[in-house]
């Protein structure tokens, strides 16, 4: 299993749509590495879902439930389908990611554009952690 990081604008889609929704497609990228990430994605890897914008946090967890396929509004471009798993009792904010020296080879304090980002492991366990207020 491979962990992942998926970016979104809640006012374009936030985690209150997602667990209402419980399935959807993710689709909207359109960065090369972002898009080669998706491609890496497998049925059953797991992904923090991430608020962008002003709220910059980690909301809670989705699995990959799809592999990637053509987005049809680019040919460029794809999707993969993701399904609800838990909602985080406590959001990280990337203020804490930063802030704590574990994460510093993270790509979304390296990389912080990029919308599709592989996490490893151990960095996993550990916000799965501060996500149940631990």
């Amino acid at each position: 299993m491979t962990y992942w990081l998926i970016k979104t604008e809640p006012e374009v889609w936030s985690w209150e749509d997602q667990v209402k929704n419980g399935v959807t497609f993710w689709d909207g990228v359109r960065n090369y590495q972002a898009r080669n990430n998706l491609k890496e994605m497998k049925v059953g890897d797991l992904a923090f879902f991430y608020h962008t914008g002003g709220e910059r946090r980690i909301m809670g967890v989705v699995s990959v439930v799809k592999p990637y396929y053509p987005d049809p509004s680019d040919p460029n471009f794809g999707m993969v389908d993701v399904k609800t798993v838990k909602s985080f009792s406590c959001p990280v904010t990337l203020k804490e990611i930063k802030e704590d020296p574990r994460f510093q080879e993270l790509a979304l304090v390296k990389q912080s554009r990029l919308s599709v980002m592989p996490i490893d492991e151990k960095s996993w366990e550990i916000l799965n952690l501060k996500g149940k207020c631990i």
